[in-house]
């Protein structure tokens, strides 16, 4: 034999040993006794350590409501925009809507939206083929760079352009795709600079978007 001891695999249905059984001496001690095969630790801590807990939830893609598809007019009810309207042109990954009002026409820029902040309505625009770039990844902030001691008492004044050169040039795409659709619908570009708004007597749930 080499000397070494090979575990062998446990077949389908056997549990792995976690005691031996030991022989004792005596006459009055049994003869056998069950002994753990890996020694306990003396000592323990003195505060609980947690543990995390399984967990079996699988993550399931945002149910898009029947009265949004792309192509929508919408009303954004909350953010710097609200009261706008705008287009949506298709549901992220992360479940988010990537609407525009177009930027050329009311100044909604593309935005991610959750769709309880936003009113369906019954208006539509027939969309043509987008770019592939419209994806989460555009909108992902870049993380500041950490300063030394040295750097955080000097002041930087070059500041970096808050929208990026990439934004405005695919803001300028999705325009020149998008304006020539909402034209070609009577009055629809009247519509979309608009701005919602609830006046005297008016209440949301008797209107008809």
């Amino acid at each position: 034999s080499s000397g070494i001891n090979a575990e062998c695999p446990l077949r389908p249905g056997e549990e792995k040993a976690t005691h031996k059984t030991k022989t004792v001496q005596g006459e009055k001690n049994g003869g056998t006794r069950e002994v753990p095969l890996q020694r306990q630790p003396r000592f323990y801590p003195t505060e609980d350590s947690k543990k995390p807990l399984n967990n079996r939830r699988k993550v399931k893609p945002t149910k898009l409501r029947s009265t949004i598809v792309p192509g929508s007019v919408v009303i954004m009810l909350a953010g710097s925009h609200r009261g706008k309207r705008a287009v949506v042109l298709k549901q992220l990954p992360s479940g988010l809507l990537l609407v525009t009002g177009p930027y050329k026409i009311n100044g909604v820029p593309l935005r991610r939206v959750d769709q309880a902040y936003v009113i369906a309505t019954s208006t539509s625009v027939e969309l043509p083929a987008l770019p592939d770039t419209l994806t989460d990844a555009l909108f992902k902030r870049k993380a500041k760079p950490t300063k030394n001691e040295k750097e955080m008492f000097v002041e930087n004044t070059a500041e970096e352009p808050k929208i990026s050169a990439e934004k405005i040039a695919l803001q300028k795409e999705v325009d020149a795709l998008v304006v020539p659709a909402v034209k070609s619908v009577d009055m629809l570009q009247s519509y979309l600079r608009s701005v919602f708004t609830l006046r005297k007597g008016q209440y949301p749930h008797e209107m008809k978007f």
